[in-house]
């Protein structure tokens, strides 16, 4: 073991401080690269387009949110194989690669001809340069810039980024959509991307010195164990917690995220109650990234994240229970930071745990599972629903779920400790 330590941190350069000036660039670029990434420009405006699209050309519902499955089987294909890459050869390239390729292939959706295999072949391809474009690679970028103040940088990256881009994109595909039909609302996406978004990203977007396996230094929380690769981090059970607990997580509450409207429509409560929800839901779990970026930075311990996480038990609790719209938007909230801490939280324990050197590859891992556990959490949740005709089994499943998970973060080991011996200790045998 103290020859894996030993080839780890012989392998990194040295780290150095990068220009306060330089990280705020390079911070401004990936919050607003964040902004136009998948999230935002793909799931964000995906209903404004479902309607007109069905009427179109006839296709069901259904038939049209299996596009929104190919995207998430092609970027938890992809991830890994990205994160890999810009461990090697630095994020920039691919980024830019990546956000060109998005609004293409974002605005050849105007060019849908009624063939669903042309529709699902182009959101292959979307997903393809959305995952090379994606949060997982925005923040590998910040994470190697920022060593003091990474949480926060991290949570404003993608909270801020993500939060304001689901906002603002939808706004403008909506006016485009209403007034000039929907191929114009794809169009208006892709150029708002190619010439708002991009000018920026080409200007500011920079590769740190020593991008490829650059230490995490003596940062405001302290050193890490020590810079492992991907393989060496999945032979730590600390990587498998991160992978259950953080997948379990952010499955369960995105599933119930995108089903407020019908669990609060069981319980006799409108549409427009539902919505006020959902909008409380989505602000806090945006601003929450950036609060629980910051709140990792200043308390040095994984298990303030414990009882965050563990908030999304009573926001599930309220939904099923609560009597009011105060007490139902209150479930909003602490869903919200519920899933905000666990968004926020995943890229800060990655560099604390395994560091810098493989980055990448480790967090592209960890984000195939997360893409994976919401596909198939939604699923689950309907086909409980289905056989008990109502959702209250599948809450109670979820909270179990959920309860599992804050536990198995209890069990993640404390930050800082470097000796050969604790090292030996996390690492799994290979035989």
């Amino acid at each position: 073991m103290a020859s894996v330590l030993t080839s780890s941190r012989s392998s990194a350069p040295p780290s150095v401080v990068a220009p306060a000036s330089g990280r705020g660039a390079v911070l401004l670029a990936c919050t607003i690269g964040n902004g136009v990434s998948v999230t935002p420009a793909v799931h964000a405006v995906f209903g404004l387009f479902l309607l007109p699209l069905s009427q179109g050309f006839g296709w069901s519902r259904a038939s049209i949110s299996v596009a929104l499955g190919i995207v998430a089987v092609v970027g938890a294909i992809l991830y890994p194989l990205v994160g890999r890459h810009i461990d090697r050869h630095g994020a920039r390239p691919t980024l830019l690669v990546g956000v060109v390729g998005l609004a293409l292939s974002i605005a050849a959706l105007a060019l849908t001809n009624g063939s669903l295999i042309q529709f699902y072949l182009t959101f292959a391809v979307i997903a393809s340069f959305g995952a090379m474009a994606g949060t997982p690679i925005f923040q590998k970028l910040v994470a190697d810039w920022f060593e003091e103040g990474r949480g926060t940088a991290l949570g404003i990256s993608g909270g801020v980024g993500c939060g304001v881009g689901s906002i603002v994109l939808p706004v403008i595909a909506a006016a485009l959509v209403s007034h000039l039909g929907w191929r114009a609302g794809y169009l208006g996406i892709g150029a708002v991307m190619l010439l708002v978004a991009l000018p920026i990203l080409w200007f500011l977007l920079h590769d740190r010195a020593g991008v490829g396996g650059a230490a995490m230094g003596e940062g405001q929380g302290g050193p890490t164990l020590t810079e492992l690769t991907l393989a060496e981090a999945m032979r730590t059970p600390t990587f498998w917690l991160l992978l259950v607990a953080i997948a379990t997580g952010a499955g369960v509450t995105t599933a119930i995220f995108s089903h407020v409207v019908p669990i609060l429509g069981d319980r006799g409560h409108g549409v427009a109650t539902g919505t006020m929800v959902i909008g409380v839901f989505a602000l806090v779990t945006s601003g929450w990234q950036v609060a629980m970026g910051r709140i990792m930075d200043v308390i040095p311990t994984p298990r303030i994240a414990v009882p965050l996480y563990a908030m999304a038990i009573a926001g599930l609790a309220l939904l099923e229970f609560g009597g009011s719209v105060p007490a139902l938007m209150l479930g909003g909230a602490l869903l919200g930071i519920a899933l905000g801490t666990q968004f926020g939280a995943l890229p800060f324990f990655v560099a604390r745990y395994f560091g810098m050197r493989a980055f990448g590859a480790i967090i592209g891992v960890l984000y195939s599972a997360v893409i994976a556990a919401q596909g198939i959490t939604p699923i689950l949740l309907d086909a409980s629903y289905d056989a008990h005709h109502s959702y209250r089994h599948a809450l109670v499943v979820a909270g179990i779920c959920l309860a599992i998970g804050a536990l198995l973060l209890l069990l993640l080991p404390r930050y800082g400790a470097r000796t050969a011996s604790m090292a030996e200790g996390m690492i799994l045998p290979t035989h």
